[in-house]
């Protein structure tokens, strides 16, 4: 969703250099700050629906991935307390995080850049907790995948193959 939101920034730019000749038209009717503010908004408006979508997938891929892990495995606390700390990871992200830069980033769409704004700055603040919190989930994420993937490759096998090679074993 970061590169997404980044892409979706700079694609603004690149219109702006380089407009297609019916934009280009249109373009040049507002005043080049006023098209960069309202292509901004715009773009702003999309990365805002694609970060609450994005949130509740991820909450709903984390709760799967617990209820699979309680259910459908033989982990024990360890790994279901990282799957329980991803999912509330995605749940503060969603529904604390994500609120509240929506919310300051409707407020600083339409303040110049470079005019100081204390919304502006509590939105980087809660931008910079979104991403940190990203960040860990991904640390988390890895972490617990080598740890299940290094524990299948540690077993022996099947438990009902080793079962019966016990039992012919027992028979000879």
């Amino acid at each position: 969703m970061d590169m997404v939101a980044t892409q979706n920034f700079r694609s603004v730019d690149r219109l702006l250099d380089k407009p297609v000749a019916q934009a280009s038209d249109q373009l040049e009717r507002m005043r080049p700050d006023g098209a960069r503010m309202l292509l901004r908004h715009q773009v702003s408006e999309q990365n805002r629906w694609y970060f609450q979508m994005w949130g509740l997938v991820e909450t709903g891929i984390g709760l799967a991935l617990l209820l699979v892990l309680l259910f459908g495995s033989t982990e024990r606390n360890f790994t279901l307390l990282l799957a329980l700390l991803m999912l509330l990871i995605a749940i503060v992200k969603r529904f604390a995080l994500t609120p509240q830069m929506v919310v300051l980033g409707r407020l600083i769409d339409w303040i110049p850049p470079g005019e100081p704004s204390a919304d502006r700055s509590h939105f980087r603040m809660a931008h910079n907790a979104f991403v940190g919190l990203d960040l860990l989930t991904w640390a988390i994420g890895f972490f617990l995948t080598a740890r299940l993937l290094f524990r299948r490759q540690r077993r022996t096998g099947d438990p009902d193959e080793e079962a019966l090679e016990r039992r012919s074993r027992v028979g000879n």
